[in-house]
C-alpha cells in the first residue's frame, strides 16, 4: 500500500460524500446504494443505542476519496449471520472483554458484495491499516463478512470462514415448467402439489413493485415483519421509518407480495431486485396456511426472475428445505482478525475445522438436489 494513501474512519454516512460513493459504487446491488446506508442510519434502526455504532472506513490520496468502506463498531453479535457467539462466550469464562469489535458488513443482510468500493485498492491493501486502527483504538477485533473470495495468501493472523446458503440459478428457463421439467418425476409431482394446495385453500397472490406499493401495504407488511420476529421472542431489528425511507427512495428495486384469503390479507414476502439477482428478505404472516410460505418465498420469486431475466436468486440464509425445491449450495466468504494473543491459535483451528466441514456439507448438500442426475 503507498505511503501516500490516508485511512480515516467517520461515524456517520452524513460525512461520506453521496457523489464519492457513486463513483467508486460500480456494483448494481440494492444494498449496496447510499440510499440504503443512510435510511438505516436515520431511521435509528443502525445506532450506537442499538449496538451498531457507525464507523466507515474511508481511504483519500489527498482530496480524492480512493476507496469507501462501511463499517460499524459492535457490542454484540446479532444481525451479522457469520455466527462468533461461541468466540465471545471463551473470552467471556476468562473474563476478557470480546467486544467492541470491527466489523465490515451490511446491517442485516447476509448477502454477498462488494464490501470495500473502489478501484484502487483491495481488501488485502486494508488488512494492515486495519490492525493498526485496532491496536491504536483497542478494538479487539475486525471482521469482513459476506464478501468475495481472496485468492492471494493471507496473513498468519488473518482467518477465513465459510458458510452456505442457497441460491437459485436461471439456466434459461422459459417459464417456472420448464424449470420444473429439469427435476425428477417424483419431486416435480410434491413440488406441483405444494403450489397447488395454496390454491385450493383460497389463497390469491398480488405482485407489487415499487411504486405500486401503497401505504397500505408498507403498513401490513410491517405488522407481519414484527410478527415474525414477536414470534420467536425478540424485537424486530428495523422500524417502519426504515421501510418507507427505502420504498420511498429505491422506486426500482422492492417486490412486495401479498397473499389474501379473499376476505383479507393473510402474510406477504418482501424482496429486493437489481438487474440481475432477486434477493428474498422478509415474510410474515397473520394467518398460517398450509405451503404459502413456500409459495411466496421461493415459488412467485423464481417466476419472477423468469419473467424478468434475472440469473440468480437469493432467499437468505440457512434453511435445509431450500435445496428439494432447487436451490443450490454455494459457499460464502469471510476474514477475520483477533487481537488477543492467547486465542489466535484456537480460533485459527477451528476455522480451519469449520471450512473443512462446509466443503463437506456442500457437497452433501448436492446430493439432495431434485434435478435428473445427468448420463
Amino acid at each position: 500500500m503507498t505511503t501516500h494513501i490516508n485511512i480515516n474512519f467517520v461515524n456517520s454516512i452524513e460525512n461520506i460524500n453521496e457523489n464519492d460513493w457513486n463513483k467508486l459504487n460500480n456494483s448494481t446491488c440494492p444494498f449496496l446504494r447510499y440510499d440504503f446506508f443512510k435510511a438505516l442510519e436515520n431511521s435509528q434502526s443502525v445506532s450506537t443505542q442499538q449496538g451498531w455504532q457507525p464507523h466507515h472506513l474511508l481511504a483519500k490520496a489527498g482530496d480524492e476519496v480512493l476507496a469507501i468502506m462501511p463499517m460499524y463498531l459492535k457490542s454484540h453479535s446479532w444481525g451479522e449471520y457469520v455466527f462468533d457467539w461461541d468466540w465471545a462466550d471463551a473470552f467471556k469464562r476468562y473474563n476478557i472483554d470480546y467486544y467492541p469489535k470491527l466489523v465490515a458488513t451490511i446491517p442485516f443482510t447476509p448477502v454477498n458484495s462488494d464490501k470495500l468500493l473502489s478501484s484502487e485498492l483491495h481488501l488485502c491493501n486494508l488488512f494492515e491499516p486495519l490492525i493498526q486502527h485496532c491496536e491504536q483504538e483497542q478494538i479487539n477485533s475486525w471482521h469482513l463478512l459476506y464478501c468475495d473470495q481472496i485468492t492471494t495468501a493471507l496473513p498468519e493472523d488473518v482467518y477465513q470462514r465459510n458458510t452456505v446458503q442457497f441460491h437459485w440459478f436461471d439456466r434459461n428457463y422459459k417459464s417456472f415448467d420448464d424449470f420444473l421439467n429439469t427435476f425428477t418425476s417424483r419431486k416435480r409431482r410434491s413440488t406441483r402439489k405444494e403450489r397447488l394446495s395454496v390454491v385450493q385453500q383460497g389463497i390469491n397472490i398480488r405482485r407489487l413493485v415499487n411504486h405500486q406499493i401503497t401505504q397500505k401495504d408498507l403498513d401490513f407488511f410491517y405488522l407481519t415483519y414484527q410478527l415474525t420476529y414477536l414470534k420467536r421472542g425478540h424485537q424486530p431489528h428495523l422500524n417502519a421509518e426504515f421501510f418507507k425511507d427505502i420504498v420511498n427512495k429505491m422506486t426500482d428495486n422492492v417486490l412486495l407480495l401479498i397473499a389474501d384469503n379473499g376476505q383479507e390479507d393473510v402474510a406477504c414476502a418482501l424482496f429486493f431486485y437489481d438487474d440481475s439477482q432477486l434477493y428474498g428478505r422478509y415474510w410474515g404472516c397473520t394467518e398460517y396456511y398450509n405451503n404459502l410460505h413456500f409459495e411466496l418465498c421461493y415459488y412467485q420469486g423464481i417466476e419472477f426472475c423468469i419473467e424478468n431475466n434475472l440469473t440468480s436468486f437469493n432467499p437468505g440464509t440457512q434453511g435445509e428445505h431450500k435445496i428439494q425445491r432447487g436451490f443450490e449450495p454455494i459457499l460464502t466468504y469471510s476474514y477475520h482478525w483477533i487481537m488477543h494473543p492467547s486465542f489466535k491459535d484456537a480460533i485459527k483451528d477451528f476455522c480451519q475445522q469449520e471450512q473443512s466441514h462446509m466443503l463437506m456439507y456442500q457437497e452433501q448438500c448436492r446430493e439432495f438436489l431434485p434435478f435428473k442426475k445427468l448420463d
